[in-house]
């Protein structure tokens, strides 16, 4: 059972998303491989800090390039729609968690490319804004 000080502590971490920092920030430093990590790591906390300032897109490993090539793979025979299961699994591969359940299409089980394109756009800057909104 936690004691008083490790639930104040636990809460603290969360309230700030700083488990999401550190990961983001990690993942980005392992696929960028910078010369120099602290000062790549400085910039990114100023990107971070001025998309929660000015809405611009917050940093993000993924970007459209990735996410054709994701689709591209659910959609190999060039259908022009997933299924809503290959969706949501892409989503939360992408590393996801808050996944809008009823998108364009979910009712025919047909999610086209820029539905699934726009919900992870959407979802990786949640994922990516690792802050609270000011």
């Amino acid at each position: 059972m936690a004691t008083q000080r490790e639930q104040d502590a636990a809460d603290y971490l969360k309230k700030h998303k700083i488990p999401e920092l550190l990961e983001n920030l990690t993942s980005m430093l392992f696929f960028h491989r910078p010369e120099k990590p602290r000062e790549f790591l400085v910039e990114q906390l100023e990107q971070l800090k001025m998309s929660q300032q000015s809405g611009i897109k917050a940093p993000s490993l993924f970007n459209k390039a990735n996410l054709d090539a994701v689709y591209g793979i659910l959609d190999p025979t060039h259908q022009k729609h997933i299924t809503f299961a290959q969706y949501k699994q892409a989503l939360i591969t992408l590393g996801i968690k808050d996944i809008n359940e009823c998108p364009e299409g979910v009712n025919e089980d047909k999610i086209s490319h820029e539905t699934f394109e726009t919900e992870a756009i959407r979802g990786l800057q949640r994922c990516s804004a690792t802050y609270e909104q000011l």
